[in-house]
């Protein structure tokens, strides 16, 4: 199963993206979000992978985090929704945003999004309230990874927490979260 990739883009389309790792080209599919926000042509890239094989095909999915993967995977798993409906649906707007609109029982949210009818967006809307409530409770990875690592050069949990809510939630990065970090207990 192919769940991450990291190599350099060496081809960008509409829909997807084609990654060079280690001298084999992956065709990732993309939502419209995640595609206006990579590099150039030539700069690396890594994204987290969801592999659909279906009887005759094999796609990859990509995204940015893994909140996005895991958002897209509840997607997926909704009877009647595939994965390029779930990627669409992914690419509405921010995550937050979206989250908040499904809460809100937002129908209009769905319009315009081909195969999706108001039968399936009403059990999309159902299906997605409770599994949402479930996600926002879940601390992101990225965070525990950080703090770990923190931990594990000497400072105690007390200002690894500290020094991790200080740095800007834009920042998703473990890298440089932990840099960052760093730099803040440093001082």
């Amino acid at each position: 199963m192919i769940s991450y990739l990291s190599g350099k883009i060496i081809l960008k389309k509409e829909k997807f993206v084609v990654l060079d790792v280690n001298g084999i080209g992956f065709k990732v599919f993309l939502s419209k979000k995640t595609l206006s926000q990579l590099p150039e042509i030539g700069q690396n890239l890594k994204l987290f992978c969801f592999l659909n094989i279906r009887e005759n095909t094999m796609d990859l999915y990509g995204f940015l985090d893994q909140k996005e993967l895991g958002f897209f995977e509840i997607l997926e798993s909704i009877r009647g929704i595939g994965p390029k409906a779930a990627l669409e649906i992914s690419s509405l707007g921010p995550l937050e945003k979206i989250k908040e609109r499904i809460l809100n029982q937002d129908e209009k949210l769905f319009e315009g999004i081909s195969g999706i009818g108001k039968k399936k967006i009403q059990t999309i809307i159902l299906e997605l309230t409770g599994k949402i409530k479930e996600i926002s409770k879940e601390k992101s990875q990225e965070s525990e990874e950080a703090e770990c690592a923190l931990i594990n050069l000497g400072f105690s949990k007390q200002q690894t927490k500290e020094a991790l809510s200080k740095i800007p939630k834009e920042v998703k990065d473990t890298e440089t979260k932990i840099k960052k970090a760093l730099e803040i207990l440093g001082k």
